[in-house]
């Protein structure tokens, strides 16, 4: 018996274990991600012709073209986001189509990028105190904040970022979300052999800008982040395009957003592919303002003087989000309804506790 007795402990022991692994891996994680400035118009129909052939704006327009250039727009956007449209609308829900009647709007009347991003995160329009993009810690909480500030994810939050001012949008310091943003390098002792090398080469290859880095450090730092720390939520706002796009360099801008979509593609293969995240993952993807169209000068600019630059998009796949596909009904979704989305799918509404912006209807119920 006393033989019997203790083979049973240990069995016991490793069926609790296996039960509670089993318990953690049906938690829904989220992944939040952000193409800054990237245009609706060149998500739903790919390269702009009046823009592709525009020396002012194309260096190359031959190898644009020979790139980028279809002749219809459903294959102009298939060949410059490949896996939004050959994979993600399989399984997901792409919204903010104008042609087909889908608005996605932001509800802060600024349209620039710490109004947007703040909008994004925090589900609230704050035009009085959230008016510029400088240095400041933002007043108010991010889902970001309120989720670290949750026993269930405490120490599991993080945020990555090309442009150095998200440090201040999620406020680090008093949420106590760890930010990577600008040029910062990855912190710690257990660095991984990747993120000694990231740190090393980053400093060694000059941006084109003084606030923002090359989208692949972000990317990167996020990616490794991700491998060794499992974070169950994650933000990851990429940055170039907005600043080739305020160049008016449209190649660039659009090698960038196909880049960033193979980024994408690259982090969703990760999550199905790793233990902690497959199938229990949710991606949100968006973008913190729009940009101008007519005339053709303002798609480099934003801004509240700069008209549908308010226009946004919004793209939902992974666990539990209902496969429709490109929207085709006229709906009207907004920015402020994605901080109370997350909640949601994380069990936080009830701390989240904001009126403004409803859950998004992403899952069947």
């Amino acid at each position: 018996m006393k033989r019997s007795f203790s083979f049973v402990i240990p069995l016991i022991l490793v069926l609790t274990a296996s039960l509670g692994i089993a318990q953690e891996s049906v938690n829904k994680k989220v992944v939040l991600i952000t193409l800054d400035g990237v245009r609706w118009q060149e998500l739903f129909s790919g390269a702009d012709p009046l823009l592709v052939a525009n020396t002012k704006y194309v260096s190359d327009t031959t190898d644009l073209k020979t790139r980028f250039w279809r002749d219809s727009p459903l294959e102009r956007r298939e060949v410059l986001f490949p896996f939004l449209w050959k994979e993600v609308s399989k399984m997901g829900q792409i919204h903010g189509n104008r042609n087909l009647g889908s608005q996605v709007d932001l509800t802060n009347k600024k349209w620039f990028s710490y109004p947007g991003y703040n909008e994004i995160l925090s589900g609230k329009a704050d035009d009085t105190r959230i008016d510029s993009n400088d240095k400041i810690n933002n007043p108010n909480k991010t889902i970001l904040e309120i989720a670290n500030q949750d026993p269930r994810y405490k120490g599991k939050v993080a945020a990555f970022g090309s442009w150095d001012v998200f440090p201040y949008i999620v406020n680090e310091e008093r949420s106590g979300v760890p930010v990577n943003a600008g040029f910062e390098l990855a912190t710690g002792n257990d660095l991984t052999s990747r993120e000694k090398f990231l740190n090393e080469l980053q400093p060694s290859i000059p941006s084109p800008w003084s606030t923002v880095r090359l989208d692949a450090f972000t990317h990167h730092y996020a990616l490794e982040h991700m491998k060794k720390k499992h974070p169950e939520l994650v933000y990851i706002a990429y940055g170039e395009t907005d600043d080739f796009a305020h160049e008016g360099h449209y190649d660039a801008y659009l090698k960038s957003a196909n880049t960033t979509d193979a980024f994408i593609k690259e982090l969703w293969n990760f999550t199905q592919t790793d233990s902690f995240y497959k199938d229990n993952t949710v991606f949100i993807i968006t973008t913190d303002h729009g940009r101008g169209t007519d005339p053709l000068k303002t798609w480099t600019g934003h801004g509240d003087k700069v008209k549908d630059a308010g226009g946004v998009w919004l793209i939902a796949f992974g666990n539990g989000i209902e496969t429709i596909g490109e929207v085709s009904k006229n709906e009207q979704l907004y920015s402020n309804q994605i901080a109370a989305s997350i909640a949601k799918i994380l069990g936080l509404s009830k701390a989240y506790n904001n009126t403004q912006g409803k859950p998004l209807k992403l899952a069947t119920e």
